[in-house]
């Protein structure tokens, strides 16, 4: 269908002044009141709940490697295995080890021979140092015989000279027959150390043979298998891993990366609830185990390991699953609460605005009810001096000033995060002034103050005669969507906003959208 040039232009001049009126009449003001959203401060039950994901794993898992090199010449156990400790598992092909083992023996008969020729050696110069002690006697008696007939003149001194010079020769003979029975004692010492170090050959070769038998060392199901039959197996440096078994499946635990503005709110024996990918609409159970106090760093952001135990007695769960964990921390029955989102709004301009407080006195300031009671039960527990009065006030205040500082933090999980921090900050210096005698109750007066969480100073925007105000409150414990109010002037009913309402109108009030399609 073809249109002339004239229709065209009329169309576009058309469609050019309606726009052209309607934005005419958005200047002019229609609808262009602000609307704002509001909630209601309700009262219900509220839990705060520390979330984090963490990895199952069973509770004792072995790794079975190899000591020896060697090619594999059977497998007995394959993937969920279930085996026995000291059941032979693997074996590696033991021809070369045997031939160690036979070859030691060998070199063990050897020593035991040498040792035998050794102690004959020492029995022959035994008999000879025997020999050369009797001939000795023999010259010596005849030197002296010899020396009684020079005296009487019976023989001459001759005589006498050749007799002193075979006791002499025979002394000298005896000497040289006593080292060499030393040397032979030596000998035979050698030769029987030689025969233990060809024993401890032995015995290792035969230790070496002996594991060429891969067996478990405990009790459980086989999880994870790196070789096959035929495979050589290299152990220079580090052990080769040939199975990983876990030891009880029907045992297993969560180890759960939690951040460090949320561990200090953890004890041992809390109860967990966990679910996994794999049973979307069952949930598990257990309780903390332990808090590793070994620090994790990814990216700048701390975070402590808690192991979490995880009963598992129909094998459902399996190693490796990720574990959604819940622990809650804390709760109420019956808590006034308000939506996070009304703590997140501000409207424009509003942090350059001063931050009056309906309902409070301004000398109290941010936080100064909290400080207030928190400073009154130092007092009483600690009984500080004057000295340590003076340094708690400064810490409180310091404290106060960086509480003070939080409201300006839009993220829910920021202000956590700052607010443990200040605590922190605080305990350290409060600590480290002291005594002794006090230490016991200001550990005992810091656990419960963890134990019950301390609240912190928010604030909500409440409308009055069609404007934005502001109102500073005191809140306590937050489950993510709502945050529990523990102080202000608001009660149950109360109006608060959330944030802009669409422009446009709601029920046909103004007009509506000029839209071409």
């Amino acid at each position: 269908m073809k249109f002339s040039l004239g229709k065209a232009v009329l169309l576009v001049a058309i469609v050019a002044a309606a726009v052209g009126a309607w934005y005419w009449l958005q200047s002019r003001g229609v609808d262009s009141e602000v609307r704002y959203r509001l909630a209601k401060v309700e009262r219900g039950p509220i839990s705060a709940v520390v979330a984090a994901s963490g990895t199952l794993n069973a509770v004792t898992t072995v790794q079975v490697g190899s000591q020896i090199s060697g090619q594999v010449k059977e497998i007995f156990a394959d993937f969920n295995t279930p085996v026995k400790s000291g059941q032979v598992i693997a074996r590696i092909d033991p021809a070369t080890f045997e031939l160690r083992v036979n070859q030691a023996r060998a070199d063990l008969d050897a020593a035991h021979s040498a040792v035998a020729v050794a102690r004959a050696g020492l029995a022959a110069q035994q008999a000879e140092l025997g020999r050369v002690r009797v001939a000795l006697a023999d010259a010596q008696r005849d030197l002296e015989r010899k020396k009684s007939l020079v005296d009487k003149n019976y023989i001459s001194p001759a005589e006498l000279d050749k007799a002193r010079t075979v006791y002499d020769s025979t002394r000298e003979q005896l000497k040289a027959v006593q080292a060499q029975q030393q040397v032979s004692e030596a000998q035979v010492r050698s030769a029987l150390a030689t025969v233990k170090q060809r024993e401890s050959l032995l015995k290792q070769s035969e230790v070496d043979l002996e594991r060429t038998i891969i067996r478990a060392p405990v009790d459980g199901t086989v999880i994870l298998r790196n070789i096959d039959a035929g495979q050589t197996v290299a152990a220079s440096l580090q052990a080769p891993v040939l199975f990983t078994i876990a030891q009880d499946l029907r045992d297993m635990q969560v180890e759960a990366a939690i951040d460090e503005a949320d561990v200090g709110r953890l004890r041992t024996g809390m109860p967990v609830s966990f679910a996994v990918d794999a049973f979307p609409r069952r949930s598990f159970s257990g309780d903390i185990r332990q808090i590793r106090k070994s620090p994790q760093n990814v990216q700048n952001v701390v975070s402590y390991t808690v192991v979490i135990s995880a009963a598992n007695p129909d094998l459902a769960l399996l190693p490796g699953m990720t574990a959604n964990v819940r622990v809650q921390v804390d709760s109420r029955a019956s808590a006034l609460k308000v939506p996070n989102a009304a703590l997140r709004w501000r409207p424009p301009g509003a942090a350059a605005e001063p931050a009056p407080q309906e309902g409070t006195p301004a000398a109290k300031g941010q936080g100064a009810g909290q400080a207030a009671q928190f400073r009154e039960q130092l007092m009483k527990e600690l009984k500080p001096s004057d000295t340590q009065k003076a340094q708690l006030d400064d810490i409180l205040a310091e404290s106060r000033r960086r509480f003070a500082t939080l409201r300006e933090l839009g993220s829910e999980t920021e202000r956590r995060r700052e607010m443990e921090r200040i605590r922190a900050d605080a305990s350290a210096r409060i600590s480290q002034i002291v005594t002794a005698e006090q230490r016991p109750a200001w550990e005992k007066l810091l656990a419960d103050s963890r134990g019950r969480g301390q609240a912190i100073t928010g604030r909500l925007w409440v409308l009055r005669d069609g404007e934005p105000r502001p109102l500073e409150v005191r809140l306590g414990l937050s489950d993510g969507t709502s945050t529990e109010l523990v102080g202000g002037t608001l009660s149950e009913g109360a109006e608060v906003i959330v944030g802009l309402a669409p422009s446009g109108g709601n029920g046909g009030a103004g007009l509506p959208r000029f839209r071409l399609f």
